[in-house]
Order: C-alpha cells, then sequence, then structure tokens
C-alpha cells in the first residue's frame, strides 16, 4: 500500500512540480490554502506532509504549530519546503518543529525521496 503524502503549497507551479515527482510513488493529497489543510489533515490522515513556509493569511510556521497541538495531526512528520534558504535556516525551522527542510524550486527527485523515506514512521 502506498503512502500518502499531503501537500500544503500555495504557488500552483510549484505544487505541479511537487505532484508530477511523487505522483508514481505515493497517493497524493494537495492544499492551496493553509486552512483548507488544517482542516481536512485531521481526516486525511496523511502518513507525511510537506508544507510551504510562506502562505498567506496562515502561514507554515503558525499551521504547525496548529498540527502539533491538535492530538489527531502532532505527530505527522512535516518537511518544510521553502525558498526561503539562507544560512541557518535549516537549523530554524527544525527548532520551530518541523522534522526537515527542503529549498525551493524542487530538482533533485532523490532529494526529495530521501526527505521522506528518511522522515516516514515505521
Amino acid at each position: 500500500m502506498s503512502k500518502k503524502v499531503a501537500i500544503v503549497e500555495d504557488n500552483p507551479d510549484n505544487l505541479l512540480l511537487v505532484q508530477a515527482l511523487l505522483g508514481n510513488r505515493y497517493d497524493i493529497v494537495a492544499y492551496q490554502d493553509s486552512y483548507e489543510a488544517l482542516n481536512k489533515l485531521k481526516n486525511e490522515q496523511p502518513d507525511i506532509i510537506l508544507m510551504d513556509i510562506s502562505m498567506p493569511v496562515l502561514d507554515g510556521v503558525e499551521l504547525l504549530k496548529k498540527l502539533r497541538v491538535d492530538e489527531s495531526t502532532k505527530d505527522i512528520p512535516v518537511i518544510a519546503l521553502t525558498a526561503h534558504a539562507m544560512e541557518g535556516d535549516r537549523e530554524k525551522y527544525i527548532s520551530l518543529g518541523f522534522n526537515d527542510y527542503l529549498a525551493k524550486p524542487i530538482f533533485d527527485e532523490n532529494l526529495l525521496f530521501g526527505a521522506i523515506e528518511s522522515n516516514l514512521p515505521g
């Protein structure tokens, strides 16, 4: 059975790219709106979440905080996807509660698969 990967990304081009890279290997659920993701992830129960940091209204850091205090989503691994690729950003996002960090745009599918596989439970 395929693992379920949730993608939370407001940019349609980035969302399509990640879906194209992952679609043959995982079951994908995608959200372009962080509030929609917050409401639906509780029922979807993905195995892992790939989440953009810079989203309007509710950014990835705030969404992560809400997921971490909810009993149904608190243990789901979350990988930050961000264009913020400055020195120290990886450590910053890990310290905020993300399980891993990938800089966008993502062109190396092996890097993406490696991050997902190393953070999947079990």
